[in-house]
């Protein structure tokens, strides 16, 4: 066995399972394909959006809180994309008593953690708070 195929041994079974994964999915698309019925008609044809018939064009106007409804999910959700890595280094950080020492060699202990993640808590209520009075959460 060469020294690349030796190297790469590990993980046949994962490609394994994704080329078995992707010929099931194309055998179950030709098989849909196959054998479905095949009924056409203005009603079968006709756009389909939650039950409802579709009124006027697509790329009609929509107001612009439905913009401003996505824009504040965005900032308040990517607040998981920080959270995510500072909880379990603020949990190793606590339970072993040892501070964290970055590459650059900036040292953190678990009070300076702690301490960071409330002040960007606290932005982050207070961006609530300001949207909040603003009206940004009322559909009337």
């Amino acid at each position: 066995m060469s020294m690349l195929a030796q190297d790469l041994w590990p993980f046949a079974s994962i490609v394994f399972v994704i080329a078995v994964i992707g010929a099931m999915a194309c055998v179950m698309l030709l098989l849909a394909h196959l054998i479905r019925p095949a009924r056409k008609g203005d009603v079968k044809d006709s756009t389909y959006e939650s039950g409802m018939p579709t009124i006027g064009d697509a790329r009609g106007r929509f107001n612009i809180r439905f913009y401003i409804v996505a824009m504040l999910f965005l900032l308040f959700d990517v607040e998981i994309v920080f959270l995510w890595p500072w909880a379990p280094l603020f949990h190793n950080v606590a339970k072993s008593g040892q501070p964290f020492v970055s590459a650059s060699g900036h040292t953190a202990d678990a009070t300076y953690l702690l301490g960071g993640m409330t002040v960007f808590a606290a932005f982050l209520v207070v961006g609530f708070i300001y949207e909040w009075r603003r009206g940004m959460f009322q559909w009337d």
